[in-house]
């Protein structure tokens, strides 16, 4: 059974783009493709799946993300590269509507991988995953631009795990990467932006923006974190630097949720370089404490003292026998925040 209709030729729009042939879809086939019924297109090859559309020119995959998808690109994998009227693959429909694990099936279909694989995937295989998350749709987003503008974090991780850190994101054509979208939903300013940039432009933007705008460095977004918080977290060491050399106070403000402060949160994530630059500048910070009561100390010096502690135990003996013999184990920092 081949379509139900006749192929009717139509021009993409672009001119440096040749015709395609396209067969709209009836109501019926549609629906299955709305409902994820994949028996009605088991008999359809290829080039079929490849031509079937919509008016707005939407595939199969476009009208409907689910697990329908692994069936249907098993037939045909050249979907997940069709772009519609708009330009918009079906990643970019993924990353609109929150589907981080669509998004992350379509980038192991794309990969022709496992889920395990993809932990370890060959530069091919990368390459190709890039490719596929670097597409542009008619305003030259990526889909991390859709996920950013529609505040979709767990999507933005998803599509961020496999991108190159040091790759440098496109603008749209409003001029917008996906860091100025993001910043402006929750409510960064440029200086927060710059902080979290992470890239070899960081320091250059934090200066030109700290020397121009220096009260920025006490604003804070909806959480109540300040472009130092950002720095502190993220173990942004010259930043960091930067930040205190234009306003020692902004060391000194908690956040909403707990009232940490950024000295507090640099030591939470470990980053040791930055807690000795901040106490440096402001030692008065070691006495500011979190609505948990927990100061520097607890955050530095937690992991020690239970090795500390387990190794008494391990070598206490009653009766020439060891309390409670322990192996040699490993806590991890992310462990011991959840267990404390």
């Amino acid at each position: 059974m081949g379509p139900s209709l006749n192929d009717i030729v139509i021009s993409s729009g672009e001119p440096e783009k040749p015709a395609e042939n396209i067969t709209y879809m009836d109501a019926s086939l549609y629906k299955a493709a709305a409902i994820g019924k994949i028996e009605e297109f088991n008999n359809y090859r290829r080039p079929e799946l490849e031509s079937l559309k919509t008016p707005n020119h939407d595939n199969v995959l476009h009208v409907n993300l689910s697990d329908f998808i692994e069936q249907i690109l098993f037939k045909c994998p050249s979907l997940l590269r069709q772009t519609n009227a708009k330009g918009q693959t079906p990643l970019h429909v993924a990353a609109r509507n929150g589907h981080s694990a669509i998004v992350k099936l379509l980038i192991k279909s794309r990969a022709k991988a496992t889920d395990e694989d993809l932990k370890k995937l060959g530069m091919d295989q990368l390459n190709a995953v890039r490719e596929m998350l670097r597409n542009t749709d008619q305003e030259s987003n990526t889909a991390l631009h859709v996920a950013a503008r529609y505040g979709h974090v767990e999507v933005v991780q998803e599509l961020l795990e496999f991108e190159n850190p040091d790759f440098p994101y496109f603008f749209n054509r409003n001029q917008e990467t996906p860091l100025h979208i993001a910043a402006r939903r929750i409510n960064w300013t440029a200086l927060h932006a710059a902080a979290m940039a992470g890239d070899v432009g960081t320091l250059k933007a934090t200066k030109i923006i700290v020397e121009n705008k220096g009260d920025m460095t006490k604003e804070t977004d909806e959480n109540g974190h300040t472009p130092l918080h950002y720095a502190a977290h993220l173990g942004q060491d010259s930043v960091v630097e930067e930040l205190l050399k234009w306003d020692l106070l902004a060391a000194y403000v908690g956040d909403k949720e707990w009232e940490m402060t950024p000295l507090l949160m640099a030591a939470r994530k470990g980053h040791g370089q930055i807690v000795t630059k901040i106490l440096s500048s402001c030692p008065g910070c070691c006495e500011k404490v979190d609505k948990r009561g927990w100061i520097t100390f607890s955050f530095c010096g937690v992991k020690e003292q239970i090795m500390e502690l387990l190794k008494d135990i391990t070598n206490e003996e009653v009766a020439e026998k060891p309390v409670r013999p322990i192996p040699s184990i490993t806590i991890s920092a992310d462990r011991l925040e959840k267990e404390r």
